[in-house]
């Protein structure tokens, strides 16, 4: 039953991880706005740069870690059949 629950927070494809960047896009730019609200000037603009770019950062690590699982999950399957 826990692994059934568990299955629910794993990204499968990248329609998903697509969805799940989209979702980080909009929290860190609606914490940009607070951010350029509470201190205008430069400082505001780093601090909404620093939150948009965490989530370039944090996409990019999502599709590397997709393609790397796909990857692996080829090659199991390759020598699974190799063996069998």
């Amino acid at each position: 039953m826990l692994g059934k629950i568990g299955r629910l927070f794993l990204i499968k494809t990248r329609f998903e991880a697509f969805l799940i960047i989209y979702a980080l896009a909009l929290g860190a730019t609606a914490r940009g706005e607070h951010y350029l609200a509470q201190y205008p000037g430069f400082g505001g603009k780093l601090l909404f740069l620093a939150t948009t770019g965490a989530v370039f950062m944090a996409g990019a690590k999502i599709l590397d870690c997709l393609k790397h699982e796909k990857a692996a999950r080829d090659r199991m399957a390759a020598e699974d059949a190799q063996a069998g």
